[in-house]
């Protein structure tokens, strides 16, 4: 098996106000603490970096131990995705998509993720629901409440081995789908995907008081 991670770094932070991939987390940047993940799990071979030129250069410039590729994202993430999929070394086997603002994933998590979507064909990190839910009227009213079970609120990476997300996309492409994450596009060709507990906090960077949270995370 071979492993590529792909690590999605093309957004604009607007509503965050600044980079937010540029952000201190504890003294290194986010992008960069996320990418590091990868590059320290056994299971990934390369790391592709979904990025602007000036970004890559600022937060991931110099020499890594394992093979690091800069490509330009798309128009949304679906493009960037695709870009980063064009990009992945001959040979490849399994690819591993992660979103760069998801810095505290564990490389634990990474290595169990990837096993599955080896042996399954698609695996996704992922946290069952644990909360009450609640369905409101247009006025903000609570009305009813959601049954929890089976839910699960979706992370990152998402691994997949890559004939079966490169089909994916193809089919989402010809029915002209727009798609949030890689699980969405499986559903479009109707094929399931295996979701891995995580087990440890894997916060998306998305408000300015997330990195407070973060860094409180990481320090202890």
């Amino acid at each position: 098996m071979s492993c590529c991670a792909i690590v999605v770094a093309a957004g604009s932070s607007r509503r965050m106000g600044f980079d937010k991939l540029a952000a201190p987390l504890s003294g290194v940047p986010v992008l960069r603490r996320s990418v590091e993940k990868f590059l320290a799990s056994s299971a990934v071979s390369s790391v592709v970096v979904v990025a602007p030129a000036d970004r890559f250069d600022e937060l991931l410039g110099g020499s890594f131990a394992k093979a690091v590729i800069r490509v330009d994202g798309g128009c949304n993430r679906q493009d960037s995705v695709q870009n980063g999929l064009a990009a992945v070394p001959q040979g490849t086997t399994v690819v591993a998509i992660h979103d760069g603002a998801r810095p505290l994933v564990t490389v634990e998590a990474i290595d169990r993720c990837i096993a599955a979507a080896a042996e399954s064909g698609a695996a996704a990190l992922a946290r069952p629901v644990t909360e009450t839910l609640k369905r409101a009227d247009a006025d903000g009213l609570a009305r009813e409440s959601v049954d929890r079970e089976q839910l699960w609120f979706m992370e990152t990476p998402q691994c997949f081995q890559l004939p079966l997300i490169l089909r994916a996309y193809a089919e989402v492409n010809q029915r002209q789908i727009t798609v949030t994450d890689e699980v969405s596009a499986l559903e479009a060709i109707g094929i399931p995907t295996l979701l891995v507990d995580g087990r440890h906090p894997n916060l998306k960077i998305t408000h300015p008081s997330d990195l407070a949270l973060a860094a409180a995370l990481l320090d202890s």
